[in-house]
């Protein structure tokens, strides 16, 4: 963390989200029979939006090749989970999470936290991935500034969800209201870049349809 934190250089950029339409979906998923008896919750969307941003956008989803000097772009992506364990807060990732459809990633997020728990979490599991997602929400916690896990590119911070006044079709009215946090490389991301996969994936999450026309 330390070596990270002082050889890439960060950026981080925040946005703050009316995710009532994203509560909605989760709401109406649980229902769907597609997803029985899988875990469906907001982190999953958030999932599935950071990897439609990366799918829209892959220039992030990169690494630095600091014995050549050169930027390594990932065909695939293993998509990190900070998970709070006994032990410690680990980092095991869900390896070419972009090819799963929404019912494959709802299974292979509960595994993943699953196994974490239990430490059962091998190396393996902890190796090979190009960006994360650390959901600081579950502790209360409005956002932060994560730092990069060595070799990735970008990590994206989830805050709380809360539900404040928020002015929607010209009204003020109660919605569901949280702010995102994107850490990146600078050596590989760039200030447009970042802002765009960032703005994508608040798209997304403002208007959860887009999970369908860009999925």
């Amino acid at each position: 963390m330390v070596n990270s934190a002082f050889t890439a250089p960060h950026v981080t950029e925040f946005v703050t989200v009316d995710v009532t339409r994203t509560m909605k979906l989760v709401q109406d998923l649980k229902q769907d029979p597609d997803m029985a008896g899988l875990r469906v919750n907001p982190l999953l969307l958030v999932a599935k939006a950071l990897l439609l941003a990366i799918r829209r956008n892959p220039e992030v989803n990169a690494s630095w090749d600091e014995a050549n000097q050169e930027i390594v772009h990932k065909d695939y992506i293993n998509l990190g989970i900070a998970a709070a364990t006994p032990r410690g807060l680990i980092v095991p990732n869900i390896k070419d999470a972009g090819a799963k459809t929404l019912p494959e990633l709802s299974q292979a997020l509960s595994d993943l936290v699953a196994t974490a728990r239990e430490g059962k979490t091998s190396p393996a599991d902890m190796s090979g991935g190009t960006v994360t997602i650390t959901n600081v929400g579950v502790f209360g916690v409005d956002t932060g500034t994560p730092i990069l896990n060595p070799g990735e590119s970008a990590i994206l911070a989830f805050g709380a969800i809360k539900l404040q006044p928020w002015v929607h079709k010209g009204k003020v009215k109660p919605r569901h209201v949280t702010t995102l946090a994107l850490s990146f490389d600078h050596r590989l991301v760039d200030g447009e870049l970042g802002s765009k996969v960032l703005a994508d994936i608040a798209a997304v999450l403002e208007n959860p349809k887009k999970l369908i026309t860009w999925g």
